[in-house]
């Protein structure tokens, strides 16, 4: 059976790699080398400095287009590196349309580092596509869509965001990192560029911060390949390996990340001290059916507000829980807590980001791979 017949979870295994050339070595060897031997100039078998290429970094590249069935993969420094790639596809007066609801470091590089460049962006809650076609102009070049959105686990239809890039000839990109290729793949829906912060979830275990790009169009991997090089934001062959050892997991750590969450959202929803939970498998959740018809489950982050909550309050939450950690990311196989007003999100300004629901109630939980009831015990002794 060949590799692209494989279902997803032989896939997170298989997809992409082959045992090493040099020794049949079964895991992809740490090439921990800056240039490579030549016969002759320009003589030599693929590699000739790390910048450009490494084999770990390749491997790694090879895995995660696999995943997303993309057909060309790059690999960075961190999930933010990637995203700076992207952005320098554009050139001064281009504009770029995002996800109302945005992570704070994707703001602050859109906002504080590429508008004085001459980029312009403009936010969209992109529920209704009438509405995000009305901020299309002659220079709008980016459509730029997070889903599920963070903090607020909002949801974005990318099938139709992706009809209305292609009737205006818009490039489509989706950072996929909350729900990973193993609940949606938004190359498949139509997108042209998957982002990853691979720190999270693809790695899996918090001991590594790489970020990566997935296509499928060849001129377009070219030109980001072109950036990658000459910008260098490139991650190590180390945390390249790491980073795949952490794939070769994946699905069966979404599996129970996913099926925690489910049953942590349903206590918090019964909880009699909770005003909101935003969880995406709710049936009330304002886009639900969207996530049903594009994802494979609906990921393992969980948002809410405590009743009569203020900064105080959260405050008082995050710190009296003992097995989750109050700590930065998501995606670990431990259980998080972080206050996006102070934390993650604490680039944006206030107005703007209780505009978009991150008020300073707002808890934010990744859930783990820990017993289920443990975390719910933990969440008890801490809202009580």
């Amino acid at each position: 059976m060949g590799k692209k017949e494989l279902k997803f979870n032989s896939k997170a295994i298989h997809g992409g790699q082959q045992p090493d050339a040099a020794y049949g070595a079964v895991m992809p060897p740490i090439y921990q080398t800056s240039t490579y031997a030549q016969l002759t100039p320009g003589g030599h078998k693929g590699y000739e400095y790390s910048r450009g290429a490494n084999p770990t970094r390749t491997a790694l590249e090879n895995a995660v287009a696999s995943l997303e069935n993309g057909k060309f993969g790059m690999a960075f420094g961190s999930g933010m590196a990637a995203i700076d790639a992207v952005l320098k596809l554009l050139a001064p007066g281009d504009e770029v349309i995002c996800t109302s609801d945005l992570y704070g470091g994707s703001y602050r590089l859109f906002k504080g580092v590429y508008e004085k460049f001459g980029i312009k962006f403009s936010f969209s809650d992109m529920v209704d596509m009438e509405e995000l076609a009305s901020h299309i102009t002659d220079s709008t070049k980016l459509i730029w869509v997070e889903t599920p959105t963070n903090p607020m686990m909002n949801i974005i239809d990318i099938e139709a965001v992706s009809k209305v890039s292609k009737q205006y000839g818009l490039l489509l990109t989706v950072d996929n990192t909350f729900a990973t290729p193993y609940l949606q793949r938004p190359l498949d829906l139509g997108a042209d560029i998957v982002m990853h912060s691979a720190t999270k979830y693809l790695a899996g275990h918090s001991d590594v911060v790489v970020g990566a790009l997935t296509v499928k169009d060849e001129k377009l991997a070219d030109q980001l390949y072109f950036i990658q090089k000459s910008s260098g934001g490139i991650c190590g062959p180390m945390d390249s390996f790491l980073t795949l050892r952490g794939i070769k997991t994946l699905h069966v750590r979404m599996q129970r990340h996913c099926e925690n969450a489910e049953q942590v959202a349903k206590y918090l929803e019964g909880h009699p001290n909770m005003d909101k939970v935003y969880w995406p498998g709710f049936e009330h959740h304002p886009n639900h059916k969207v996530a049903k018809k594009q994802m494979e489950g609906f990921g393992g982050m969980i948002s809410f507000v405590p009743k009569g909550g203020g900064y105080e309050n959260a405050i008082k939450i995050v710190e009296n829980l003992q097995l989750f950690t109050l700590a930065e990311s998501l995606g670990g196989v431990e259980s998080l807590v972080g206050h996006p007003a102070s934390m993650s999100h604490g680039s944006i300004p206030k107005e703007e980001r209780e505009k978009n629901g991150v008020v300073d109630a707002l808890i934010r939980l990744s859930i783990g791979i820990e017993d289920v009831e443990d975390l719910i015990n933990d969440l008890e002794q801490a809202l009580n």
